[in-house]
């Protein structure tokens, strides 16, 4: 297993080796052809980087012809028409198909590419593309996040090994945004800072009873047993994950004060001091949050605090359809706004709202990298394919926090009557 107790990043830049032949030639650093000139491909492709807001990103053709930008960040590599016609007809599904096959390759920095990718589909003006999204879209068949659709989901992303996830998230297996209170911080200094800043803002204390929802491997979980001394129910309907968690207990002496359980969060029972859920509420699904805040409102005593960790959106819309489909089934990151779906009902007040945005662009540094660093042994564990679809999301990630694409919020609420509330942080930054 990793420790990740390494160098902090400086740069991060992975490439695809490019293709021989043709595509190679130096006329990457010549002007484009005028329009008139350019095959009936070439002025697809032209269309099509119009569409994305004339990003400095280059296609290269079959035939040798290039489009786009000369001083481009990436070169994307296209072997035939047939994969020319898949990535025009559906660019936001077929991209990410095509380079996982190995059918594109890109040439160059590819977080980068996503990253102007991002930045130019978000600018005014973008119809064309904001069309094809909707239609897309429309077509899509979203996994419905129900009992067993959410086991189905889950099962999907989170039981595709605990050995592949040990190679890259460091020894906490924490799947979450880490806190770095100092930009020289390990990923692994990190994830234990994150998990002593949620034991503040819930102000743990001895003796206290905590229920988690969506418990990961355990690790949150097992550090506020260990450095608070609280007893913790921790929920998840990952199989892998709780019996690795189990493990660990059992390994750390806490299996008396930490108990794992395989069930959904909507069968929480009981009364505890603390409500916290770390990187769940992207699976529940909008729908689901009014039953989400009764659940909370069930289990949580009148002084007692909770917190709600998220992936989230200054805007709400759906999650992007290759991520859907490949990998994380069901996910809905959501807006502040529609959180408010969980508290209002339940009569919650909203005590703290923190973004940690550029935390986890940083957190997503360090797992592309180790990611990378053990590509032999994910392509032992899977194939070349599954290799480029998982470096296809952690650089996507990656780029979409970078980009403002998505936020990372953390939200503390209690009861609406309930005073014994901290009138400062003070706290939370206290040595």
């Amino acid at each position: 297993m990793q420790t990740s107790q390494e160098r902090p990043m400086t740069t991060f830049r992975v490439a695809d080796s490019a293709p021989p032949g043709p595509a190679r030639h130096d006329s990457s650093s010549q002007p484009d052809p005028a329009p008139h000139l350019l095959s009936i491909e070439s002025r697809m492709l032209r269309a099509l980087l119009h569409a994305f807001g004339d990003p400095p990103v280059q296609l290269a053709l079959w035939n040798g012809e290039r489009v786009g930008a000369p001083d481009a960040v990436a070169t994307l590599h296209i072997p035939d028409r047939a994969t020319l016609m898949r990535l025009c007809r559906d660019p936001d599904l077929q991209f990410g198909e095509l380079y996982s096959i190995g059918k594109i390759q890109v040439e160059g920095d590819i977080g980068r590419l996503i990253e102007v990718l991002y930045q130019g589909s978000a600018r005014p003006g973008r119809n064309s593309i904001s069309a094809l999204r909707r239609v897309g879209q429309w077509l899509h068949r979203r996994p419905a996040n129900t009992l067993h659709g959410s086991r189905e989901n889950i099962h999907h992303h989170y039981d595709i090994g605990n050995e592949f996830y040990s190679l890259w998230l460091g020894s906490t297996m924490a799947y979450t945004c880490a806190y770095f209170p100092t930009p020289d911080a390990t990923l692994d200094e990190a994830q234990n800072a994150k998990m002593e800043h949620v034991c503040r803002k819930l102000q743990l204390r001895p003796g206290q009873t905590v229920a988690e929802a969506g418990c990961g491997w355990g690790g949150l979980a097992l550090y506020m047993a260990r450095h608070h001394g609280v007893k913790v129910r921790a929920f998840n309907i990952s199989r892998e994950q709780i019996a690795f968690a189990r493990e660990r207990a059992k390994a750390q002496g806490l299996e008396n004060n930490v108990e794992f359980v395989e069930d959904d969060y909507r069968n929480i029972r009981g009364q505890y001091d603390a409500f916290v859920s770390v990187g769940m509420l992207e699976h529940v699904g909008v729908e689901n949050y009014p039953g989400l805040g009764e659940v909370v409102r069930g289990c949580l005593k009148p002084e007692g605090l909770g917190l709600i960790h998220t992936i989230g959106r200054n805007r709400w819309k759906p999650m992007h359809r290759w991520i859907d489909r490949r990998i994380f089934p069901g996910a809905n990151p959501p807006s502040l706004k529609q959180m408010m779906e969980i508290f209002e009902d339940a009569e919650f007040s909203v005590l703290d709202v923190e973004n940690l945005r550029l935390h986890y662009a940083k957190t997503l540094d360090w797992w592309w990298r180790l990611y990378e660093e053990s590509r032999d042994q994910v392509e032992r564990m899977f194939d070349a394919n599954f290799v480029r679809m998982w470096r296809l999301y952690l650089a996507g990630s990656r780029a979409a926090f970078v980009t403002g694409e998505m936020q990372l919020f953390q939200v503390v609420f209690s009861a609406g009557a309930n005073n014994k509330i901290p009138m400062t942080r003070e706290h939370l930054y206290r040595p």
